[in-house]
């Protein structure tokens, strides 16, 4: 048997567990709230295991290896960034989302919590949230199938656009029929995956190969500022602080990222946002660092030696996992990187549902049955994965360029728009909407001009933008409403037993 065959059983047991799970979860689900929210039933290392893997996406097995590779550990500041912005999102957005969302109105998606919480009767501020949604993820939806088509492609010489029908159709079929709890469970294993991977290939590379200091050495003889935290930031505190603002400031991003969020969401209950911060920092530092050594290892393994050089950075993890592991285990491996980028596609397409329905549709005043907005939210996943893989079909788009621009205009749109909610309580339907739509657009022109984006990360002006302008309209023309000061009250007193759980650590 040929060490192919072994890998695509491998990839072929993996996709059966998935589709298993999702017929599992469309047991389950007979409601709207059920395919949106599951009830707001989940455990909260569920909850956490599942907003990682949803936030990963292919990123973290082959973009973040990648630009190591390429660049040296300079990159390793995304992901510095993003684990302290992970942290900061489960400590200060995720109790009081919790608690907010279900006195705002019992609200299932973002954009029907800031109507409810703005008291905003225009609608216009859910109908602009939606639509930011929408745009958005279909970038994000878009990057992971340039993901799905590249690892096949290095993997067993597919086609581009073979392998990325073929990863698009598995995580369509558990996320049409299995909804949000179908998503979440999907994410669970595949977060569990996905973290046994990145330590298993360091970890065996290091037994196989040289000692630690011959690898560190022979990495450092093919880039000198492999091991640099602060390479090519040029001369000065000035620079320096620029590109470690402009690099780490992905962590900005998590306040706004409806995917991940929503998870907070469906917690049984506020407190328990203690207990998935804990799981998810763990894990998301363990992978991490995985990642990171997996990239210096390809330096010393790869890049040392012209004959073994690879064409494409981004395939460093695939390739390095191909060579340390019998096929078969080198197959699981492998399946660990189709984890990361479908757990992500799975969970942007429910968003995208629930945007579509709940925050479209329903506007209509239209009455619909249970039946009905079910197999509405199934048609725009399918509506969205479609376009998504339009925009994919050009096999030359770089992962983690489009994943950059989609986690920027989610972070800039939104972050603030939610932190201001949860914390602010003058803030004002038109000052979100403003704040959202200027965070927007900042976001889409500093992105698109190459003489602001390489010196600053747009999520940053972006976000300042919105903030400003989001707090300047609320204190322009204030609004004084007894039942937003009333639903802020039992927000805030919802969440006393947390606060004494904190004090008491």
């Amino acid at each position: 048997m040929s060490d192919q065959t072994y890998q695509l059983i491998a990839v072929a047991v993996y996709f059966a567990l998935m589709l298993g799970i999702g017929y599992y979860a469309y047991t389950q689900t007979k409601s709207i709230d059920g395919y949106m929210l599951a009830e707001r039933g989940l455990h909260p290392a569920v909850a956490a295991l599942s907003a990682n893997a949803a936030d990963m996406s292919g990123w973290l097995l082959m973009g973040l290896p990648g630009a190591i590779y390429a660049s040296g550990l300079i990159e390793a500041w995304i992901a510095i960034g993003l684990t302290i912005g992970a942290w900061l999102n489960w400590y200060f957005v995720a109790p009081r989302l919790r608690a907010y969302t279900e006195i705002a109105g019992d609200s299932i998606t973002i954009p029907s919590f800031f109507e409810r919480r703005l008291r905003d009767n225009s609608h216009v501020l859910r109908i602009v949230a939606a639509v930011v949604i929408l745009v958005f993820f279909t970038f994000y939806v878009s990057s992971g199938m340039v993901a799905a088509g590249k690892f096949f492609e290095s993997s067993f010489g597919w086609e581009y656009l073979t392998g990325m029908l073929v990863v698009a159709a598995i995580t369509l079929l558990y996320t049409l029929f299995g909804g949000f709890l179908g998503a979440t469970l999907t994410d669970v294993a595949q977060g569990l995956l996905m973290f046994a991977a990145l330590l298993a290939v360091p970890i065996v590379a290091l037994l196989k190969f040289d000692s630690l200091s011959e690898i560190a050495s022979g990495a450092k003889a093919v880039n000198p500022d492999a091991f640099n935290l602060f390479a090519g930031v040029g001369d000065g505190f000035g620079p320096w602080l620029l590109a470690i603002i402009s690099t780490s400031a992905w962590g900005l991003g998590y306040f706004g990222q409806p995917h991940i969020i929503v998870r907070f969401m469906a917690l049984r209950t506020p407190q328990e946002a203690k207990v998935g911060r804990r799981v998810s920092t763990s894990w998301m530092i363990a992978t991490a660092l995985g990642a990171i050594s997996t990239a210096l290892i390809g330096i010393y393994y790869f890049a040392g030696t012209p004959e073994k050089a690879i064409e494409d950075p981004e395939t460093v993890f695939l390739l390095l996992s191909q060579i340390l592991f019998h096929p078969l285990v080198a197959g699981f491996v492998l399946a660990a990187v189709l984890a990361a980028i479908m757990s992500t596609m799975s969970s942007q397409l429910i968003v995208c549902s629930s945007a579509l329905v709940e925050d479209l549709v329903n506007l209509t005043g239209r009455k619909a049955s249970q039946n009905v907005l079910l197999q509405l939210g199934r048609g725009a996943v399918l509506v969205v994965a479609i376009v998504g893989l339009i925009l994919a079909l050009d096999p030359n788009s770089a992962i983690l360029e489009l994943v950059a621009f989609a986690w920027a205009g989610f972070g800039a749109a939104f972050g603030p728009i939610v932190l201001l909610s949860l914390y602010w309580r003058k803030l004002t339907a038109p000052g979100a909407i403003a704040g959202m739509i200027a965070g927007a657009v900042t976001v889409f022109i500093w992105g698109n001009v190459e003489s602001l984006s390489s010196n600053m990360y747009e999520i940053v002006p972006g976000f300042l933008v919105c903030l400003f302008v989001a707090i300047g309209v609320s204190l322009a023309k204030p609004v004084v409403d007894p039942q937003i000061d009333a639903e802020f009250d039992r927000m805030e007193a919802e969440l006393l037993p947390e606060r004494q759980a904190v004090l008491a650590d």
